[in-house]
């Protein structure tokens, strides 16, 4: 049995969202920056029907939703976007500790070249940013306060709501990364006091390469500088020719969310604690990271001490799962997120991210279950460690 449970990676693409797409790779496949002939007006119509229907899953204007090439560019735009137009009012940034590399690497990068002072607020053993922590770091040069609603490796969700209306009523512009939360939580950017908004198609069954950054345009209204530049398109936030096959796709895949989601959500987290509890009844010596109820529903993070989490990868090839975020699977170093917790190298490099998914059955997640019970005891048994050990967890 093949399984897939690296669901906080990427999706796969729903068959009607691949349906919406098709007709604008060759039918309607007009560039929509053309305005002098239909070819251009029909993908043109097409942008902005998917962009109302982005702006409705998140309770806000489709004027206000920019183009981007995915989660990423929208963080960058969004970091830099708003250090270089409010430079004169200051320069100080508030995130956390356990961000996405593309706001802790944007933020460290703006560091090193002189254009911003950055806090990074630490979190609890569960991962949660203190929202009193979060106002008592504001000061009168802080412009942005940048914290994500769901962590994509531990899956504990923040206090959003609290921590914009701290910002708001500071005078500071609030971001969050929304990536993991948009086809699992409602969103409502003006309840939730958010000025500025990341997301991505891939992670709610859409294509990839197309993401969105809502930009707040009234009350207040949050301006940027562009940091592409050539043609002026988004009302000049983020020049480029639009990918309008993969908006109409991402369009469609919001479009799809609240109607989906209220079933998807029983799915996975009964999926979830099928798999949580199989695990822990089965093994001896694990640690659940993360909140243990403020947490995405499809997300399990379990540290399984005195195993390495790339030993008992490679020993699943045949199940899809992963030691931290897809962005940073390259790196030898301990997750920068479960160290933030506290955890040693020993324990944090012994963890594994389960995302589960719409698609995923029972049977996968006892499959899964039968093979990591007999390949931890197996791994354990190689180790020194664990003959001799004290118990850790």
């Amino acid at each position: 049995m093949r399984v897939y449970l690296d669901h906080h990676a990427t999706t796969p693409v729903d068959p009607r969202v691949v349906e919406e797409m098709l007709p604008y790779f060759s039918e309607h496949f007009g560039n929509a920056a053309s305005k002098t002939h239909p070819w251009g007006w029909e993908a043109a119509e097409a942008v902005e029907v998917a962009r109302g229907r982005v702006a409705a899953l998140i309770g806000g204007r489709g004027r206000d939703i920019v183009w981007t090439s995915g989660a990423t560019e929208s963080d960058n735009l969004a970091i830099q976007g708003v250090i270089e137009f409010y430079r004169e009012r200051g320069d100080h940034i508030i995130t956390a500790t356990t961000e996405h590399k593309a706001v802790l690497d944007c933020c460290r990068a703006l560091e090193r070249a002189g254009r911003a002072r950055v806090t990074y607020l630490p979190v609890d053993e569960n991962g949660l940013v203190d929202p009193g922590q979060v106002g008592a770091a504001i000061t009168d040069r802080t412009v942005l306060v940048s914290i994500m609603h769901v962590n994509n490796e531990i899956g504990t969700v923040q206090p959003i709501a609290e921590i914009g209306a701290l910002a708001r009523e500071r005078g500071v512009l609030f971001h969050t990364d929304a990536v993991q939360s948009a086809g699992v939580l409602p969103i409502d950017v003006e309840a939730m006091n958010i000025d500025l908004l990341s997301l991505s198609a891939h992670k709610i069954y859409g294509p990839k390469g197309v993401g969105a950054l809502y930009v707040r345009g009234q009350k207040p209204r949050a301006r940027l500088r562009p940091i592409l530049h050539g043609g002026g398109h988004e009302r000049g936030m983020r020049s480029g020719t639009l990918n309008v096959p993969g908006i109409v796709g991402m369009g469609m895949a919001c479009h799809l969310v609240p109607a989906q989601r209220d079933s998807d959500v029983l799915h996975v987290a009964g999926l979830r604690e099928r798999l949580r509890t199989g695990l822990f009844e089965g093994l001896e010596e694990l640690r659940l990271n993360g909140h243990p109820s403020k947490r995405h529903p499809g997300n399990l993070n379990v540290s399984f001490a005195f195993v390495d989490g790339e030993s008992l990868l490679m020993s699943l090839d045949e199940v899809a799962v992963s030691s931290g975020s897809a962005c940073t699977t390259s790196s030898l170093e301990p997750s920068h997120v479960l160290k933030a917790l506290g955890l040693p190298d020993g324990l944090a490099q012994s963890s594994i991210r389960f995302g589960i998914g719409r698609g995923n059955t029972a049977a996968e997640i006892d499959y899964v279950v039968d093979r990591i019970g007999a390949e931890v005891p197996r791994l354990r048994a190689l180790s020194p460690e664990f003959r001799m050990r004290a118990p850790v967890c």
